[in-house]
């Protein structure tokens, strides 16, 4: 079970660029339910996810390059680039996925911070420089994103 809420950046904090980070290109092969295709630096996954905002199903598993090459032009829409930052919560065991967008979405910065239970997620309080909060709009949900150009 996936359980995370996500916030639109418009201002990106100091020193984020110091943190771990990890190139991702990903695409859709199906939207409902959402079928992902996702090279992560020199992995690759095909991902299912269910239906849901805040908290819903989700399964990876392994692909090889060669079934990723295979899929990736079999896609809907457009293929998704990012660079994705690891940022730990100070005082917390939770950890921001900070995801710069390149590419046709140049520019656009989302953060993601899963947690453990529903309950949790709903007590989140967001750090100072987190934007609007748009996990229950849908309105940045990648698989959506992929389907319209910016």
């Amino acid at each position: 079970m996936e359980i995370e809420r996500k916030y639109l950046i418009t201002s990106l904090p100091g020193g984020y660029d110091a943190f771990p980070s990890r190139a991702i290109q990903q695409a859709y092969l199906c939207g409902d339910p959402v079928v992902r295709i996702r090279k992560e630096d020199d992995q690759y996954y095909l991902t299912y996810k269910s239906k849901g905002l805040l908290a819903r199903e989700e399964y990876n598993l392994p692909l090889t390059k060669e079934a990723y090459d295979h899929l990736l032009p079999k896609a809907d829409g457009i293929s998704l680039t990012k660079r994705r930052y690891r940022i730990p919560i100070e005082g917390t065991d939770l950890t921001i996925e900070l995801d710069i967008f390149s590419g046709d979405y140049e520019g656009l910065a989302l953060a993601e911070v899963e947690f453990e239970s529903v309950k949790q997620a709903e007590e989140f309080l967001p750090p100072d420089w987190f934007g609007r909060d748009v996990t229950f709009s849908g309105e940045y949900q990648n698989s959506r994103l992929a389907l319209k150009r910016r």
